[in-house]
């Protein structure tokens, strides 16, 4: 596959955004709005867990504090973690680093997320074979070229609880079986090394001591099961249905390997909005809890700058991409980016795999 990085388009829009970025005060004001939105994450989370460790007494208390945990891990995720790993959390490399670690805290590998994430993702954005991101296999079928099982038809059902159980699977299989594996769809993973090795063991070791080792000192092994699959579950469900609704959608174009290696050298950035989709982007709220992640037309052509600067920066997007002739997609709420998706799931689960998927003829 062979993609342009440049083109007017993209060079518009790099301009464009540079200027933007650099205006009086925005980056200090972004970092100020980023320590504090991460020291409140941060101490949402240790509060739940406190609460839900040692001072729960009754079941309805430790729903809501396993309700709370779960939605605080996601946070933590989706503020902090997520800017980390993508090198756009602070100006400061080092500060980069340390936060990206807040991956391993809650469980999962930062050293295996930035391969699968950041380099698989990223770049092959919905092209199956090349974004894993898209290949739940043999469970759910996201694009049109994927083999079709019978049991699919019912996906746009059952994929809400499995979205739900992913995050158990980074405990146990993800990271180790990617490891194993040596690759992650076309991109080579191989073992850390030297202080990746040491921070990918400690870290492990960290999360089971806070997530298990302490709370079976005060608790039967049961309510403890109960409670890190549930909160499990509510981490899991949060961050999957928020990627899905950026990328497994009606609207967004899907491709295979050997498609866009025959159609010639494609200008990345249009083919990162062309299979991305904004939704919400008048709700300060969702934006404020999800760290920007539903501008994810702005994250994928800028993922190194900070997410603050994302709902700004989504104008100007729209604006030059209105010049260049580009359809940016966005969904004006929650609600119709979920329907979107449901339709999807039942429209891949229902149709038959190969060219005559009608979503497939018209793209």
């Amino acid at each position: 596959m062979d993609f342009q990085g440049g083109g007017p388009f993209y060079a518009e829009l790099k301009l464009r955004v540079r200027l933007l970025l650099e205006e009086p005060g925005r980056a200090r004001r972004a970092q100020r709005r980023m320590y504090a939105k991460s020291a409140f994450m941060l101490a949402w989370l240790v509060a739940s867990w406190v609460g839900l460790v040692f001072v729960a007494g009754s079941w309805w208390q430790a729903a809501l504090l396993v309700l709370s945990l779960g939605l605080a891990l996601a946070g933590v995720a989706f503020n902090i973690t997520h800017d980390a790993n993508h090198g756009s959390y602070s100006p400061h490399r080092r500060l980069n680093r340390a936060m990206s670690w807040s991956m391993d805290l809650i469980g999962a590998s930062s050293y295996v997320w930035r391969i699968k994430h950041n380099t698989a993702h990223h770049t092959f954005t919905n092209i199956s074979g090349a974004d894993s991101d898209i290949d739940s296999m043999p469970f759910a079928r996201f694009a049109p070229d994927q083999p079709r099982r019978a049991f699919h038809r019912f996906q746009h059902v059952y994929m809400w609880f499995l979205y739900g159980l992913f995050a158990i699977k980074w405990h146990t299989v993800g990271d180790f079986g990617y490891l194993r594996e040596g690759r992650i769809g076309d991109v080579p993973v191989r073992w850390p090394r030297g202080r990746e090795l040491v921070g990918f063991w400690l870290f492990k070791a960290l999360f089971l001591g806070w997530a298990l080792v302490v709370p079976l000192l005060l608790h039967p092994a049961w309510k403890v099961a109960l409670a890190f699959g549930a909160t499990s579950f509510v981490l899991a469900l949060t961050l999957a249905v928020t990627f899905q609704l950026a990328h497994c959608l009606e609207e967004a174009e899907f491709s295979t390997v050997e498609t866009v290696s025959g159609a010639g050298p494609t200008e990345w950035a249009r083919h990162q909005i062309e299979t991305t989709v904004d939704f919400a982007p008048g709700n300060r709220v969702l934006a404020w809890y999800l760290g920007g992640l539903n501008f994810q037309v702005e994250h994928h052509l800028f993922s190194r700058v900070c997410h603050i600067h994302y709902p700004a920066m989504a104008e100007v997007v729209r604006e030059v991409c209105e010049r260049h002739g580009i359809r940016h997609q966005s969904h004006p709420g929650l609600r119709p980016a979920l329907a979107s998706h449901v339709r999807w799931l039942r429209r891949m689960g229902a149709a038959p795999a190969g060219p005559s998927h009608p979503a497939a003829a018209t793209r």
